[in-house]
């Protein structure tokens, strides 16, 4: 196994450019194979190429880690045309390999790394369990045990993972199509800035441990929801020691009943999305993998790194983009986002292109009933929005997205994503009526849920 990953900005940059080239040369000789083929043959070779182009970009990007290999978490999540239709389910099932199974650095390696920080394991472990129970972008998660007795998990960078995402960061201009394929105009110098802030501060344990305690305290005693506590006292520049939580992973929930998973759903939401409407900050990395039911029923979430504070007053110019879309008026909208200089008023942009175009991306949050929300049905919001070549929103391609938005919105349509495996159905709009209108819950979980915000202000 490896004991480093590659970091300088050459060798990755190279390492992308042939996958790119890969990944092109493969769709030309797939479609060129194809010709002249049976039906059934024609199904053989797409599950073929699909498979073939999963497992490269599962080698190449998993090999990088990084910021590279965060391009693979998030497509694993969507239904990305990069594949045949009938096979996309198997591309995104082997794209998680890069979420939950990715490949792994040697114990031996992430040892150093963890006793150069927090001295011999003995000193601080009871027990530690060398087999890794997640690998991701960043770094490793192991399971241990303090002297104390509290089982906690133990996320340990990668040898060299600092130089490695700095080199991503140097390198964005040369993939920034892979980029602009995620989040909206990401090819921006602005945009670029504040990614490369928000992957930097992935690398930072202290403010994650810090920020992981902080949320850990605001939903303690929450009857729904659980954050584990960070041990911040083992929490170092290189490993970050938390609680552990005993659960079904997220490919487990998936399996369990329909009442149980729009539940469920209904959590997440209120996690990811009401919470910015309500408290200002936000997690900006919804994905399944950090996503648990907990053995006491509450679900759990994990991972703080992308965890944001947001000026109030870009809030409440979301609350009122969005406002506008679901009351239809779409001049207020427009002018708004031409105040904002979103939108230049010579490019031709009609007031009803704007109102159009929210209603594809973020429409799940205004229509006034039961959406059953699908892997199909979120990406075709994310394409939307990311995408505005689309016939429909032609004009769309002269939008600019203010930097403070893109994580904010990446969050959105993230958890639009991450439900979409889910597969889970609620009235989405009577929830969101609770931040968008300041109106009481209709459900009972959100009136749990504000009993307990209540009580925890007294």
């Amino acid at each position: 196994m490896a004991g480093r990953v590659p970091k300088g900005r050459l060798a990755r940059g190279s390492r992308l450019g042939r996958l790119a080239a890969g990944q092109a040369v493969r769709g030309l000789g797939t479609r060129l194979s194809m010709v002249g083929r049976t039906e059934e043959a024609r199904q053989i070779l797409a599950q073929r190429s699909a498979l073939q182009a999963a497992q490269q970009v599962v080698t190449v990007l998993g090999g990088m880690k990084g910021a590279a290999m965060k391009l693979g978490q998030m497509l694993s999540v969507l239904d990305v045309d990069l594949v045949p239709e009938s096979h996309r389910e198997l591309f995104r099932v082997k794209l998680a390999e890069l979420r939950d199974r990715a490949p792994e650095i040697s114990f031996a390696a992430m040892r150093n790394v963890i006793e150069d920080d927090l001295g011999p394991l003995a000193r601080v472990f009871a027990d530690f369990d060398e087999t890794p129970i997640a690998a991701a972008s960043i770094g490793q998660v192991y399971r241990a045990r303090l002297h104390d007795g509290r089982v906690v998990a133990v996320k340990v960078k990668y040898p060299g993972v600092d130089e490695a995402v700095a080199a991503d960061m140097r390198n964005l201009a040369f993939f920034s199509r892979l980029w602009k394929s995620i989040l909206p105009s990401a090819a921006d110098g602005a945009v670029l800035d504040e990614i490369a802030q928000n992957l930097g501060n992935e690398l930072d344990y202290p403010r994650e441990a810090r920020t992981q305690h902080r949320v850990a305290l605001r939903y303690r005693d929450h009857p729904f929801i659980t954050v584990p506590d960070s041990v911040e006292e083992y929490c170092t520049r290189n490993v970050l020691v938390s609680v552990f939580v005993e659960g079904k992973s997220f490919q487990e929930i998936r399996a369990l009943p329909e009442v149980e998973r729009d539940r469920i759903g209904e959590l997440i939401y209120r996690f990811y999305v009401s919470s910015l409407f309500s408290d200002y900050e936000f997690c900006g990395d919804p994905h399944p993998g950090n996503i648990l039911l907990a053995a006491d029923g509450r679900l759990g979430f994990v991972d703080f790194g992308l965890y944001n504070r947001m000026d109030p007053a870009h809030v409440d110019f979301e609350r009122m983009c969005l406002l506008a879309a679901g009351e239809y008026r779409a001049q207020d909208l427009y002018e708004a986002w031409v105040g904002r200089g979103i939108i230049d008023p010579h490019a031709g942009v009609t007031a009803q292109e704007c109102l159009e175009y929210v209603w594809a991306a973020a429409g799940w949050h205004l229509l006034d009933e039961e959406i059953t929300i699908t892997p199909e049905l979120a990406t075709a919001a994310l394409v939307f929005a990311v995408d505005p070549r689309a016939a429909e929103f032609r004009g769309m391609r002269h939008q600019s997205l203010p930097p403070e938005h893109v994580f904010s919105r990446r969050a959105d349509l993230f958890t639009f994503a991450a439900l979409g495996q889910l597969g889970t159905t609620n009235n989405w709009h009577r929830i969101a009526r609770e931040w968008l209108y300041n109106e009481a819950p209709v459900t009972d979980i959100g009136r749990a849920h504000a009993r307990w915000r209540s009580g925890r202000r007294v």
